[in-house]
């Protein structure tokens, strides 16, 4: 099968029914395969030819993203990697209560500053550190431009699900973890863990809090191409993805840190991907009194542990909701690496995972642990250790 065979099968599925036909995800051998299938596909893909416009490169991972028949043989084609299903992934966050709107610019029920960012001791860092100059690329559901608590904390985005519109977000999960990381209103809001860095809104996620793998990979795409410091990535599914994967290695290759989500099943032994991923910083929740959280998954995957149970930040409509998940945990973790970063911002992904755990308090119920392994975020003690380095 040669590029022009492979045109021809990729104009095939017009049938709609989706038992029958799925998005794939194409990978081609070569960045050499890739372009030459890419110049094919620009001057065979006319206007009346739905297929091939709705085809998506995936440039990072030298991979298009299209609909194709299920059990397609594309193995002949001498410049394919490997094919797999497109998958659908899901935020990271069970449990959601509304705490409060904002009424007459106040939230007088609660501390500027919530228990998390307080039991993981950022405020007691910001004398050293509150982020400045690091730019975050949060891939989630988009964000909320008018909430006064991330004002002056929004920079440049991208929305991968309506092409060319901002970054919105219609579901507030991002917003809520957005808030976690940076948010900067001390005189009538809230204060996240690094209150003077930028985020980078990636919407890849629709209302649902769905998004297919591809579009996640996009995201990565951005970051890497837009030169975040960090990706926060508070989503997961069982599934490895071979794609997903190569998305996260090229962006660890470029000297990102991937914070990932475990996931919300309270399973002992295993984690989500992309979580699981060596190259992510694995991410698991804790409580006010330090213990696990019975519905975070935890095991030796885990790089760190940080407050997930009962968080209280941003929301859509200029609101606040306390949500609960492994995402909560995910974005005090993306905080505290962007205060490392003010203070040595060449620090290696490898280096900040180490120093984490080095750094990191034991944690109540863990049986064993070791002399560099897991426990809980400390932010004061990771940049004392950092200091003592530089």
């Amino acid at each position: 099968m040669n590029d022009a065979a492979l045109m021809r099968l990729l104009q095939t599925p017009s049938v709609t029914d989706t038992d029958t036909v799925r998005k794939h995800i194409i990978h081609f051998r070569t960045k050499t395969d890739f372009n030459r299938f890419m110049r094919c596909w620009s001057s065979s893909a006319p206007p009346s030819s739905p297929q091939l416009s709705s085809i998506q490169p995936i440039d990072l991972i030298h991979a298009i993203s299209c609909s194709l028949p299920l059990g397609s043989e594309l193995s002949s084609h001498p410049g394919i990697r490997f094919v797999e299903v497109d998958n659908v992934l899901q935020v990271h966050a069970p449990q959601a209560r509304l705490v409060t709107q904002q009424t007459n610019g106040t939230v007088a029920e609660f501390s500027t500053v919530p228990w998390g960012v307080k039991q993981i001791k950022a405020p007691e860092s910001w004398h050293h550190a509150k982020g400045n100059r690091i730019r975050i690329g949060v891939v989630d559901t988009g964000i909320d431009y008018l909430h006064p608590d991330l004002r002056g904390r929004i920079s440049r985005g991208v929305n991968l699900i309506q092409r060319g519109a901002l970054p919105v977000d219609d579901n507030g999960h991002g917003t809520h973890i957005s808030g976690t990381i940076a948010a900067s209103n001390s005189y009538s809001g809230m204060v996240g863990v690094a209150p003077m860095a930028m985020i980078h809104p990636v919407k890849a996620f629709d209302h649902n809090g769905t998004a297919f793998v591809s579009d996640i990979i996009l995201g990565i795409d951005w970051c890497v191409r837009n030169r975040m410091h960090i990706i926060n990535m508070s989503f997961g599914m069982r599934n490895r993805s071979k794609s997903l994967h190569d998305a996260v290695r090229n962006a660890f290759a470029a000297g990102i840190s991937v914070v990932a989500s475990s996931g919300n099943d309270g399973r002992r032994a295993q984690i989500d991907y992309p979580a699981r991923f060596v190259q992510s910083i694995a991410v698991g929740a804790t409580t006010r009194n330090k213990r696990i959280a019975p519905f975070s998954n935890r095991g030796k995957a885990i790089d760190i542990y940080a407050p997930g149970d009962k968080i209280h930040s941003t929301w859509l409509q200029r609101k606040y909701m306390e949500l609960s998940g492994t995402s909560m945990a995910t974005s005090h973790v993306s905080g505290v690496i962007a205060l490392m970063l003010t203070l040595k911002p060449e620090l290696k992904p490898k280096d900040i995972k180490a120093l984490l755990r080095k750094a990191s308090n034991p944690v109540i119920g863990l049986r064993t642990r070791e002399p560099n392994g897991c426990g809980e975020l400390d932010a004061v003690r990771v940049l004392r250790l950092l200091k003592q380095e530089i």
